[in-house]
Order: structure tokens, then C-alpha cells, then sequence
């Protein structure tokens, strides 16, 4: 119907204004709410922000001989809680070591650069990672089992390529891992609690 004309005059103006401008605050409404998901989104997580905090850790649940272990990182961080019996199984084996005083020191804090590689001598922190691919060992504790020969004192060994570490986390020689097991920084709060991730040494 060409040349058709509608008669605006009854029409409220003041109507359709309210209405124009309603529909605008809507829709103005809906972007913002649509784009509070986006940006949240981008926002590190809760779990983000505490991926990287320190951890708290108390030792006193570790019996002797246990090792526990607690994640930091996205990594698994072992507290060996050595017996007497473990530690002096440390001096045994350091012939046979690839780096027995720990040169590579970049592997441990400075406080724990020493025979035990650790602050206090009873407890072993360490990444329970595998410098060589970074595959989880497993804890060995037993002597002379048939698998790992008569020589074994104890100690952690890596299915995935046959890497050896002693009960300090240190390496075998002729092993495909090139280096010592990883010393995390941390630092004891008190006799019986440990933050792991922040360097320090006694509380």
C-alpha cells in the first residue's frame, strides 16, 4: 500500500520516551552483565592466587621411618621423617654418589648445604620429583630387596628410567638423572611446624 500514511497524534510522546529510554538501561544492563563473567574470568582463581602461597606443614603427625607428603606448587614436597639407622646409612653410600657434598648447590637452600641437606638432620624436605624427567620416585626404604640389589641401604628410586637417590636425595653415578633431588625452600616456625616455600631456618 504505497503512499500510506499513519496518524502519530494519538500517541503518548512521553510514553514512548519512558519506554526508548527503559529499553536502553536494559540493554545497556545486559552488556554489563555479560561482561562481568569475561573479566572475572580473567581474574586469577582462588586456587590461582594459593598455588603459589607458602604451605604450613607440622612435622609431629611424621612417625619415624614415614614419609608424608604435601603439595606446593602443583609439585609434591616429601617430609622424611629418618631414623637413626637412616642417617647413618648416609655415610655408607656416598662412594657411589654422583655428588655426595652437594656442589651443585643451586639443588638446596644454603642452610641446607650440608651432609643431611636439611635443617635439622631428623627431617628430609625434598620436591619428590626426578631431576632427570621429573617423574615421581618411589620410596625405598627396605635393605637389599632382590629388585634394587645387596648394596641397597635405602633410599628413592625412579621407575621411569631407573634413577637412584639415597636417603638425603642424593644421586647415584650412572643414573640418567643428572643431579641431586630438589631442596624446596623452607623454614620451621616452630619445633613442630614447617612453611614450606619461603627460605629461612629456625623459628
Amino acid at each position: 500500500m504505497s503512499g500510506a500514511s499513519f496518524d502519530n497524534s494519538g500517541v503518548d510522546q512521553d510514553r514512548r520516551r519512558f519506554l526508548t529510554a527503559s529499553a536502553s538501561v536494559v540493554g545497556a544492563v545486559g552488556v554489563a552483565a555479560a561482561a562481568v563473567p569475561f573479566v572475572s574470568s580473567m581474574q586469577p582463581s582462588e586456587k590461582a592466587k594459593t598455588a603459589g602461597a607458602p604451605v604450613e606443614f607440622n612435622i609431629s603427625k611424621v612417625q619415624p621411618g614415614m614419609l608424608a607428603t604435601v603439595k606446593w606448587r602443583g609439585k609434591p614436597v616429601w617430609i622424611l621423617h629418618r631414623t637413626k639407622e637412616m642417617l647413618a646409612s648416609l655415610n655408607e653410600v656416598e662412594s657411589r654418589l654422583a655428588d655426595p657434598n652437594s656442589d651443585v648447590t643451586s639443588q638446596q637452600p644454603p642452610y641446607a648445604h650440608n651432609e643431611y641437606r636439611s635443617i635439622k638432620p631428623a627431617y628430609l624436605v625434598l620436591i619428590g620429583l626426578c631431576t632427570h624427567l621429573g617423574c615421581s620416585p618411589t620410596f625405598r626404604p627396605e635393605h637389599a630387596p632382590p629388585d634394587l640389589g645387596p648394596n641397597w641401604v635405602g633410599g628413592f628410586f625412579c621407575p621411569c628410567h631407573g634413577s637412584m637417590f639415597d636417603l638425603a636425595g642424593r644421586v647415584f653415578k650412572g643414573v640418567p638423572a643428572p643431579t641431586n633431588m630438589v631442596v624446596p625452600p623452607y623454614e620451621y616456625l616452630s619445633d613442630d611446624v614447617i612453611l614450606i616455600g619461603k627460605h629461612g631456618e629456625t623459628a
